[in-house]
């Protein structure tokens, strides 16, 4: 078996699972041990570092990625759930022909990162706020948005690119 990502082949030595999922579009069939992170799986063996490890415990969302289009902390979601599912991470949630997502645009724009640490997870939970439809309010933002924590401060910019695109009707409505 070969992952269509790396062309490595299946089951190392110590890792006694294989899930076959779709990651960024890509089918793929990854070894991976019991109890492994879906945030190391994406990491370490796809080679796919736009997703970050920030706290490792689910406190901060640096690692919030999309499976079957809901948000999930990567870190606390373990890779054999993942099985016959759907993976998307930053690095393909542009779509075909995109350069960037809208939102990821809007977050150029906004000045809605610094460092950009934490700029993957906040993405991707800010195209999940808009496709769960709660962007209503600045407050509903902040409210939905409050699982990922930045640093920096760059949380004006992070709510004007959210309402931006909410407001242009160009996000996906799928996340």
């Amino acid at each position: 078996m070969t992952n269509a990502h790396t062309g490595d082949h299946a089951l190392e030595p110590g890792f006694d699972h294989t899930v076959t999922t779709v990651v960024n579009g890509v089918p793929c069939e990854l070894p991976v041990a019991a109890g492994m992170s879906l945030l190391d799986a994406l990491r370490e063996h796809l080679r796919l570092r736009g997703t970050k490890k920030g706290c490792n415990q689910g406190a901060c969302g640096a690692c919030t990625v999309h499976v079957d289009g809901r948000r999930v902390l990567s870190c606390l979601t373990l890779a054999v759930q993942c099985d016959g599912r759907e993976v998307t991470t930053i690095e393909g949630l542009a779509g075909p022909g995109e350069t960037l997502h809208p939102m990821q645009a809007a977050f150029v724009a906004a000045d809605g990162f610094q460092c950009g640490y934490c700029t993957p997870g906040q993405v991707m939970s800010a195209v999940a706020l808009l496709a769960e439809g709660h962007g209503g309010s600045d407050e509903e933002i902040r409210e939905w948005m409050s699982g990922n924590l930045c640093r920096c401060g760059a949380y004006n910019g992070i709510l004007s690119a959210i309402k931006a695109v909410r407001d242009s009707g160009t996000g996906d409505t799928d996340a």
